[in-house]
């Protein structure tokens, strides 16, 4: 007869419990802080969410109307950036990890991307101007707003796609090359599917970022008040993060369009989520096919 297995619990010590008790606090109090900020922003804003709100040009400064200008200018420029940053992203991960040799040259690279992933969005919205708008001539627009945005969600991108490769046995690449193929067809092959969820997590992790930035969008192409939609990628557009920062800290009348701000941060925060929750499905749907 099988004998049913045990497991044993270790004591915690005094200062353990202490630690312990800490972060469950900690986590708790950020839980909260979350959940309060939510339940304010939700109350405020919902009353003003309605089919006209999402549907609708702005009027009048952006004291009356919709915000579709907003949304359809958030998605145009989370698309230019995920076409900008996710391909090179994950080609540079995988020359790092599967191709670069490890010495002195390779450590100076990873480090300086780690850096850039520390570097203030404002300094990226300066050097965007500095190279797309001026240099290579492209104006402000959807466009230049798009690439600075890829460039700055692009160390995130390489950084959690190189962690993705690294999960991924030796023996998926060893087993790949016994049979005859090439390194890159094992890579192709073997090495890219069993690592896509978590290339999958790292490049929405960046583009939920780049959909709430500011400062890259305020001097490359984002406008506050414009009653049309974005006719190509060289125009301008209106952008949701930049819309809520003119209603809450810049507009004539704060008081009056206060709602509004509550309302488009709501609309936001449902357009983040939405991403999310995307990536989540697609990622659990591919974790279930690599096990079948």
């Amino acid at each position: 007869m099988k004998k049913k297995r045990t497991t044993r619990k270790i004591p915690l010590t005094g200062s353990e419990k202490i630690v312990f008790t800490l972060l469950r606090a900690m986590m708790l109090l950020l839980v909260l802080a979350i959940v309060l900020i939510m339940y304010d922003i939700l109350r405020k804003g919902i009353g003003v969410i309605s089919w006209e709100f999402l549907t609708t040009l702005p009027r009048a400064g952006m004291s009356e109307g919709g915000i579709l200008p907003a949304i359809l200018g958030t998605i145009y420029v989370t698309f230019m950036t995920a076409v900008a940053a996710v391909p090179v992203g994950v080609c540079a991960a995988i020359y790092l990890n599967e191709y670069a040799k490890k010495n002195f040259f390779t450590r100076i690279i990873r480090l300086s991307i780690r850096n850039l992933a520390g570097v203030p969005s404002i300094v990226y919205g300066l050097f965007g101007v500095a190279l797309f708008v001026r240099s290579l001539a492209l104006g402000t627009s959807i466009l230049s707003a798009g690439l600075t945005l890829g460039l700055l969600t692009l160390p995130v991108t390489i950084t959690a796609s190189e962690e993705a490769l690294k999960t991924v046995p030796n023996s998926y690449r060893e087993g790949a090359l016994a049979l005859g193929a090439t390194k890159w067809q094992s890579i192709r092959t073997n090495v890219l599917p069993s690592a896509l969820p978590g290339i999958l997590t790292g490049m929405i992790l960046g583009i939920s970022r780049a959909a709430g930035e500011t400062a890259p969008i305020l001097f490359t192409g984002a406008a506050f008040y414009l009653p049309h939609l974005p006719d190509s990628m060289f125009s301008k557009f209106m952008a949701l993060p930049y819309h809520l920062f003119i209603l809450s800290t810049q507009h004539h009348n704060i008081t009056q369009v206060r709602p509004l701000a509550y309302g488009t941060a709501l609309v936001l925060i449902a357009l983040v989520v939405m991403i999310n929750f995307s990536a989540i499905i697609l990622r659990t749907y591919l974790r279930k096919k690599m096990r079948g």
